[in-house]
């Protein structure tokens, strides 16, 4: 079963050594997990001071800088895993650093068909 945990916390309560360890211990995960198999992809996103939202209302597209919602937590980044089920995914989730400051959310992942990719 493929899962996505998506990390959500505050940007502003990592220090940057905090977040240099934190990036390496979870470098150290995925390496444990690819080794295993169940690694499919992982990723830090850039401050959400940097994203764009795009909305359409009545054939109308509204683009926004910034985030849409004001939340304590942002989304920080992201792993892709396959795992035999739920309870794996949370005892992964509960070894990334994140989960110690912030909030890991577990979401399966509903598999499409194929799609075959032009280039």
């Amino acid at each position: 079963m493929k899962y996505m945990l998506l990390i959500y916390g505050t940007e502003s309560n990592w220090t940057e050594a905090e977040r240099s360890a934190c990036m390496e211990e979870s470098m150290g995960i995925c390496h444990d997990l690819n080794d295993q198999g169940k690694y499919l992809a992982s990723s830090p996103l850039h401050p959400v001071s940097t994203a764009t939202c795009v909305r359409v209302r009545d054939d109308r597209k509204m683009v926004t800088d910034g985030p849409f919602a004001e939340t304590v937590e942002q989304l920080g980044g992201y792993y892709i895993i396959d795992v035999e089920n739920l309870d794996e995914a949370i005892a992964i989730a509960s070894r990334l650093p994140p989960a110690k400051k912030g909030t890991v959310e577990i979401r399966p992942i509903f598999e499409l068909p194929e799609i075959e990719v032009k280039r």
